[in-house]
């Protein structure tokens, strides 16, 4: 698509909690689109503005008044200060890179028809076996709650940046939620699916994300998202029930896909239930076999689906590490919203202890 073809008009809005170091590489880049029509709004909130100029007319700084402290109140924020009638808008991290086709393929999925698109969010960074072990995880989720449930006529997951609507839509979805803590993107999907709308798939429209590079960082990070699969869990079996009772697929199969607990859990789970069939039923632990194999299949296909580069899969041997860190941030997960709404991006030594 030409510059001169973009017909639909974007907002772009782009969210910083306390932090603005990365703002100038994410405007940057989303500068760099191969599209034309559109602007960029960046909410610094909680921000020390002084040494951020943008000097292209197309790029909007605002600072809040009053600490936000969340992504919702952002993102009305800037859509409150829209400069005109925007009829999409997406959601960009400050921490994200933005690849030059990522809105010419999201224009495919509303040319036919969708209100809503999710985009993918690959790693920029594998600098270290904490980040190999996050992207492999996050390759895994795109393939099962992404593409899979997309490609059997459900909806792909949202992942809280990467993703487009309709301006108007997601206006009127987020005007009826009030969120604080972690947790917004799965309470804005939870309101799509009961409007019975299909979150489309966009898997060639990248936005590059900042993946977690140490314990300290990944602790929080889970322990914040561990506090949102708690918080929504009892949401995705009710909607489960509704899909049934109204025969609609997507609201069912993205239902059962809210209640299905993170890797790590069921991992554990997994392997306590198996010791206890030794002991008590021997004879059927066959059948864990077969589903830890169907698994670990999956988990690979899915790498190699997303073409993992060798340093994810020379990482996979500090799973255990990476489960054990998991399992710290569960028991942090009460006071998850104690924890900044935004990840730090500081690079440590992954031997720095917590």
């Amino acid at each position: 698509m030409s510059h001169g073809e973009a017909k639909n008009d974007y907002a772009i809005i782009v969210t910083a909690y306390e932090q603005t170091d990365l703002l100038p590489s994410v405007v940057k880049s989303i500068l760099k689109l191969n599209y034309s029509n559109f602007l960029v709004y960046v909410v610094a909130d909680n921000c020390d503005i002084t040494n951020l100029h943008f000097p292209d007319p197309r790029v909007v700084l605002l600072r809040p008044e009053t600490v936000l402290a969340s992504n919702i109140k952002s993102h009305l924020y800037a859509i409150e200060r829209f400069e005109r009638e925007h009829k999409y808008l997406t959601i960009i991290d400050s921490d994200n890179l933005v690849d030059p086709d990522y809105i010419k393929e999201i224009n495919v999925y509303f040319d036919n028809g969708f209100l809503s698109v999710q985009g993918v969010r690959k790693a920029k960074n594998l600098d270290t076996r904490y980040a190999c072990l996050d992207e492999a995880g996050d390759m895994f989720y795109r393939m099962i709650d992404r593409k899979l449930l997309f490609d059997l006529g459900s909806s792909a997951s949202l992942a809280g940046s990467g993703m487009a609507f309709s301006a108007s839509f997601y206006q009127d979805c987020i005007m009826s939620l009030d969120i604080e803590g972690a947790g917004f993107d799965k309470a804005l999907q939870m309101e799509i699916l009961r409007r019975g709308k299909q979150i489309a798939f966009a898997e060639k429209a990248i936005v590059y994300d900042e993946k977690t590079s140490n314990p300290k960082q990944l602790v929080n990070q889970r322990a914040r998202w561990i506090n949102a699969w708690f918080k929504y869990a009892k949401e995705g079996f009710s909607l489960a029930v509704k899909g049934i009772i109204n025969l609609n697929w997507n609201q069912f199969a993205c239902g059962v896909v809210f209640t299905k607990p993170p890797i790590f859990i069921l991992v554990v789970l997994t392997g306590i239930i198996t010791l206890i069939n030794l002991i008590i039923m021997p004879r059927i632990i066959i059948t864990w076999a077969i589903a830890l194999m169907s698994f670990i299949l999956v988990f690979m296909y899915a790498l190699y689906y997303f073409k993992a580069p060798k340093a994810i899969y020379w990482s996979l041997a500090s799973i255990p590490l990476f489960i054990f860190y998991q399992l710290k941030g569960l028991f942090k997960s009460k006071k998850a919203n104690q924890i900044s709404t935004a990840t730090t991006h500081a690079y440590i030594s992954e031997i720095e202890e917590i």
